[in-house]
This record gives structure tokens, sequence and C-alpha cells, in this order.
């Protein structure tokens, strides 16, 4: 898991916009800080999955100390209302397991993959992941 810097600012509208230095072009709001970590890590996580369906490289995250030294983000800091580390799981290549299911699981599990297009495993990894966020 890596941590991206997000600096948090106020909108025209009253909302919260957040943008990554470390992630060019990604950016997100919401109607409270709230609201806008939560759309943050949405985006961030739409960013690089998309850097990596491009077959582009995904910037590392820099150190805070860093980016406060980068004189392209210097207002960026100046007016922010927050700076905050927003969590970011890297997907990387798979890895092939063996694992066993109670036959009527599994059949099920197939089918609910069928329903929406998904394989086996992919439907597994999406489970699990759901799993790991409400944990």
């Amino acid at each position: 898991m890596a941590y991206y810097t997000a600096i948090l600012h106020r909108g025209g509208d009253d909302s919260i916009g957040v943008s990554f230095p470390d992630l060019p072009g990604c950016i997100a709001q919401g109607d409270s800080v709230d609201a806008a970590l939560v759309s943050a890590e949405d985006a961030a996580t739409f960013h690089v999955e998309g850097l990596i369906e491009a077959g582009e490289a995904v910037p590392v995250a820099r150190s805070l100390d860093a980016l406060r030294a980068d004189p392209e983000f210097f207002d960026d800091f100046a007016g922010n209302i927050a700076v905050v580390l927003v969590p970011l799981t890297i997907p990387s290549r798979s890895v092939r397991v063996n694992l066993t299911f109670d036959e009527n699981l599994l059949a099920a599990i197939d089918r609910a993959a069928e329903r929406t297009g998904a394989s086996r495993s992919g439907f597994l990894a999406d489970a699990a992941r759901a799993k790991l966020t409400a944990a």
C-alpha cells in the first residue's frame, strides 16, 4: 500500500476540492471534508488503474517534505485547508493459488460470476476486496 499526499482546497461554491501533486490530473471534490476524502480515495484508485491499463508508469509517492520543497506546489500548500495522506493499493501481478470450496458454493460463485460477466477469479478477487474494505 502506498500513501499519496492530497491537498484539500476550498472551492468557490463551498465545496472541498482535492488534488494530488504526485498524480497529475487526478482531482476529486466533496461537499464536506469527509465526502472529499472518500471521493479522493476513489479518484486516486481510478486514476492509477487507468495508468496501469494504458501501460504507463505509476508515479512514486513522494514524502510531504519533498513535495513542500518543490516550487511547483508552493502555492498549493500555501492556500490549502489541509494536507492528508490517502491510502492507495496499487495493483500488482496476479498470483495463481489453489483453493478448496464446497461444491455447491463454487457452483453459486460461478453462476454469480457469469451473471456479472466476470471470471471466477475476478469475481472472487472483487468479493475479497469488498470484504477487506468493509473490515
